[in-house]
């Protein structure tokens, strides 16, 4: 195998595969990404039995073959390269990097030891590329991180003819997201649980690209399935995780609301920051909303307090509720607006969230419900 390729287009595609190889292989081969130069393109892959990613690259190809070596290691490498061509060959059981006058010789592992990547599913439809990063990032916020509750380590997609909505909970905080895309089947009906890491990570390298992300998707038996997303030159695919109990937590959404107010979004973001500067972990910030506006207030230890006042239209009865901050700021980072509406029951039940325009009206598909946390005063 001997090739040229630009160096942006190496570090770019290395870095995108290396980034869901395992730290902790069960076997040393998944470590390592795959080269392989076939008439003038260059296939960059990584697969550790659950994730597989792949990139396609042209390049100036001498001699067709492959190569494996360190993912990591050679991501670290390609980032810190010169603005220079790359020049690429493998010599016995070495890989040659040459690029200018920068010269690195890698140890390659056995090619043959490899697993085959798996086979795209068969295709489900089609989404616009930036709206699904931006609705993805919207959610996948929400989504556990306790590896011992594997399903609320997931991010449920329904797909429901032209809708497709996207629900994660880790049973603080549920964010839910519809959106419209372009189904293969017009009467399809599928639900399946992704990993959120990889879906996030996946969207994220995808969306700046444009244009459709094509999704497919394979149901097996419990946990069996697979999901493949792929767009431009890169492809994914994920195993899914066993949703079949997944809690129907779309009735968590209260159906009334017995008051609401209308705040801008940067503003109440600085507010709860610098308020909770004197708060610890588990302590959460006051919000007490009337006609007046909000004050927004925190306490810690020894007696250090803060608040501060500021604009908010609010129509109800006077209320004192309170959060997680870190959980607040996700949720009103992630609206995407000028302005957020939130709408209560009362100072314990869950809050909702919603993005809003000047005029209070709700502008997208995204809600993000906060359970608050309870305060003695």
């Amino acid at each position: 195998m001997k090739f040229r390729v630009e160096r942006d287009a190496l570090a770019e595609a290395v870095a995108w595969t290396a980034k869901s190889l395992p730290s902790r292989p069960s076997v040393p081969v998944l470590a390592g990404v795959m080269l392989r130069v076939t008439d003038g393109n260059l296939q960059v892959s990584g697969f550790d039995y659950e994730v597989s990613s792949q990139v396609t690259v042209e390049v100036q190809g001498d001699a067709d073959g492959a190569a494996l070596v360190s993912g990591r290691l050679l991501a670290e490498i390609t980032k810190a390269l010169p603005a220079k061509p790359v020049d690429i060959a493998a010599v016995g059981a070495h890989l040659e990097l040459v690029c200018g006058s920068a010269r690195f010789t890698l140890p390659t592992m056995p090619v043959e030891d490899y697993p085959a990547l798996p086979e795209m599913p068969e295709s489900a439809g089609t989404v616009e590329a930036a709206a699904f990063a931006a609705a993805v990032a919207q959610v996948a916020i929400a989504a556990g991180r306790d590896e011992t509750l594997p399903m609320m380590t997931g991010v449920r997609l329904e797909l429901s003819g032209g809708t497709l909505a996207m629900l994660a909970t880790d049973r603080y905080r549920l964010a839910l997201r519809e959106m419209e895309w372009n189904p293969d089947d017009p009467d399809i009906s599928i639900n399946a649980l992704v990993p959120a890491r990889t879906l996030n990570d996946t969207a994220k390298a995808l969306g700046p690209l444009g244009g459709q992300v094509t999704m497919a998707l394979s149901q097996g038996g419990a946990g069996e399935g697979m999901i493949g997303f792929s767009g431009g030159t890169r492809r994914t695919t994920s195993r899914l995780l066993d949703g079949a109990n997944y809690p129907p937590v779309r009735s968590l959404f209260p159906a009334n609301s017995n008051a609401e107010a209308r705040v801008p979004v940067s503003t109440l973001i600085e507010v709860v920051k610098r308020v909770a500067l004197v708060a610890e972990r588990t302590t959460p910030v006051l919000l007490s909303f009337s006609s007046d506006g909000l004050v927004v207030e925190a306490g810690g230890t020894e007696e250090a307090r803060a608040s501060e006042a500021m604009e908010a239209t609010f129509t109800g009865e006077p209320l004192t509720i309170g959060f997680n901050p870190q959980y607040l700021i996700d949720g009103l980072a992630n609206l995407g607006a000028q302005y957020a509406l939130l709408r209560f029951v009362d100072a314990f039940k869950p809050a909702v969230i919603s993005p809003a325009g000047e005029d209070g009206e709700v502008i997208s598909g995204y809600r993000y419900l906060i359970m608050p946390i309870r305060v003695s005063r």
